[in-house]
């Protein structure tokens, strides 16, 4: 046998030692990729640059947040349906458990030739909000939006102390005198003003007028403090409401009426109506909500002058009282001072105190931020004095807590069994601390739940850098990737049927609003109620209900052609099962979704189109609340954040029980 020349020996032993080192280099890069975070798993990689900067910004936050996901303790309780959950207490599971995607992997991809139809104007205004939003992500790629915080922080904005307009500069204005750092305690405002002569009113809002009916005259004039830097798409909350009705009041008097508007729900009324409150009813800093004048049916009667007859006769002393008259005369100038105290506010017209009003939880004093005046009244002057020098409270470090505490645990490797989606807004800081602080603890004490906010695009900037932060510290809020719109809420909904399904893998999916308070143990116990084999649709159902046709929530014809809403459940909490989830999203990427500007009547109609082929069980119950709250609540709807925490406490006592103070 011949044997090989050394050279040769050698030369043989580096190649194979070169393809052993090739073989583990191999072996090394493939677990390598298998070890990385693979987004693309959960967020489906659709065309289109929109998506893709989507998920470019998903690539950049993951790595950013690496290092920064929330500690997960163990769990102090849980919800349970099954035993299906993993062990809380494993604590190499949970160096393994998956982060949560900060952007949605809702895919948005027009068609090229538009569906005709009468919801084809909704899907075009939902690609250029989507075009819009790419345009912020590429911002955000390249930093621009990265402005110093400093230059930013809106806390550091000085305000004047005393604002004065004279009544053209006023009007000039449009009737609204900005009051850029709020009020604060002491803060008053002065208006100058006299009331038109009563007109003839053919508004059927304010009169109702029958055949042969001679028109009402109406003299009356609207004085709001109004909260001009809160919601985008909704009317400014009024923070006061002060009408005094001089003519035209239904009860054919004079009177003055006060309230509070909150997230466009009305509260309740305060009627001055000439009678001075009652002794036991309660003071604002010491004063009456309703001063006494003179009314034109005041008794008179014959018992009157025969107990002042007895009461001279046997000594006693009269007490003299003194009565004004209505404070606003028809063409006579007054001078209105609106004063905040401690506990209301107080109106004094022409030197005298006429009524006050209490504050109500939802708002505080720096949230008004706006002076609006309207109606027949001819404004000579206002004045505002005795403002804050600095704003209190518009930088979001202001409403947010940084503490591990609040943060969400990552999401289980196992599916779960609910998922709830909560509707918010980009500069809605406030709202979503008072739901982690609140109804969320129990979310994080459970394994078998999760919940997150699903935010749009803000039209500002600052506030996409302050959201961005917020999510990636915090670690529940879910992006969708388009500009914000009040008429384009529906996208969000999908966007959590998405989530729900695909990434979270929920058995069933909860929508609420960052305004909705839930209990989650009552709403689990609905939905066991309903066999696992059956499609569960699960709220505050509406039936045969129709579209309005004139007014402020008006829907056109070429809107809505029928003449009546599919079975729907109100918006503010409802329940369906993964598979109508699956369906809304399958059907939404196929382009054969019909999209409707209001959210819950959109769900609705899918799960009608749905019920067309799988049978849905239809479970109503009116303790999800639409209008406010109700005791022994399941959701409770436009509650501010003092009344979340405030529930909260009161749920933490075993009550069940609603804080209406607004």
């Amino acid at each position: 046998m011949r044997r090989l020349k050394p050279e040769l020996a050698l030369s043989i032993g580096r190649q194979r030692l070169l393809q052993i080192l090739l073989f583990f280099v191999t072996v090394y890069l493939f677990l390598l990729f298998c070890e990385f975070p693979v987004v693309y798993r959960r967020i489906s990689p659709p065309s289109g640059a929109a998506t893709s900067a989507a998920l470019a910004v998903q690539l950049e936050i993951e790595e950013e947040t690496a290092v920064k996901s929330a500690p997960v303790r163990p769990f102090e309780q849980a919800y349970l349906f099954s035993q299906s959950a993993a062990p809380l207490n494993n604590p190499d599971l949970d160096r393994r458990r998956r982060r949560s995607p900060m952007v949605s992997g809702l895919a948005f991809n027009p068609p090229s030739v538009w569906v005709q139809g009468n919801f084809s104007e909704l899907h075009k205004s939902a690609k250029d909000a989507w075009n819009a939003g790419r345009k912020v992500f590429e911002e955000f790629m390249s930093g621009k939006t990265l402005l110093s915080t400093q230059k930013m922080n809106r806390t550091e904005e000085k305000c004047s102390h005393s604002i004065m307009l004279a009544g053209e500069d006023f009007k000039k204005s449009g009737r609204v005198l900005i009051l850029p750092c709020g009020l604060t305690l002491g803060s008053h405002i002065t208006l100058v003003a006299k009331p038109y002569h009563a007109h003839a009113e053919y508004d059927p809002k304010i009169a109702t007028l029958k055949n042969g009916d001679e028109a009402v005259m109406v003299s009356q004039f609207m004085m709001e403090l109004q909260g001009l830097k809160t919601v985008d798409g909704e009317d400014p909350p009024r923070i006061l409401h002060l009408n005094p009705r001089i003519k035209g009041d239904w009860s054919g008097r004079p009177v003055i009426e006060q309230n509070t508007c909150y997230r466009m729900q009305w509260g309740t009324a305060q009627r001055c109506e000439g009678w001075k409150s009652r002794a036991d009813e309660e003071t604002v800093d010491g004063q009456l909500k309703c001063e006494k004048w003179i009314r034109d049916d005041d008794s008179r009667s014959e018992e009157s002058k025969t107990t002042w007859w007895l009461n001279r006769l046997i000594g006693r002393k009269k007490e003299v009282s003194i009565e004004w008259p209505y404070p606003f005369v028809e063409d006579k100038l007054f001078v209105l001072t609106l004063t905040a105290g401690l506990e209301g506010y107080h109106v004094n017209v022409d030197g005298r105190h006429v009524t006050s009003f209490p504050y109500r939880t939802s708002f505080v004093l720096e949230d008004a931020t706006g002076l609006s005046i309207n109606g027949d009244l001819e404004i000579r002057s206002i004045f505002a004095a005795s403002l804050p020098s600095f704003h209190p409270s518009f930088d979001p470090q202001r409403s947010l807590e940084m503490l591990p505490k609040w943060q969400a645990p990552p999401l289980p490797d196992v599916p779960v069994d609910i998922f709830i989606g909560v509707l918010s807004a980009g500069n809605h800081f406030a709202e979503r601390m008072a739901v982690r602080k609140s109804w969320m603890e129990s979310i994080r004490r459970s394994s078998n739940l999760v919940a997150r906010f699903f935010v749009a695009l803000h039209g500002r900037k600052d506030v996409n850098v302050e959201l961005k932060k917020e999510a990636e510290y915090f670690g529940d809020i879910v992006i969708v990737p388009y500009i914000d719109s009040y008429d384009l809420v529906v996208l969000k909904t999908i966007a959590i049927c998405e989530y729900g399904f695909r990434t979270v893998k929920a058995k069933y999916v909860m929508k609420c609003d960052d305004d909705t308070f839930v209990r989650i143990e009552p709403v689990i116990k609905e939905i066991q109620k309903v066999p696992n084999n059956k499609s569960l649709y699960l709220g505050n159902i509406n039936y045969f209900h129709k579209p309005l046709r004139h007014g402020k929530w008006a829907v056109t014809y070429e809107e809505w052609p029928e003449e009546d809403y599919p079975p729907y459940a109100n918006g503010p909490g409802y329940v369906i099962s993964s598979e109508i989830a699956n369906f809304i999203v399958s059907e939404f990427e196929k382009h054969t979704l019909r999209l409707f500007k209001m959210e819950d009547v959109s769900m609705g109609m899918w799960v009608e189109q749905f019920n067309s082929t799988r049978p849905v069980e239809y479970a109503h119950s009116v303790k999800f609340c639409q209008f406010g709250c109700t005791d022994d609540y399941y959701t409770a709807h436009y509650q501010s954040p003092r009344q979340m925490i405030c529930m909260w406490g009161k749920l933490q006592e075993g009550k069940s029980q609603c804080c209406n103070m607004r």
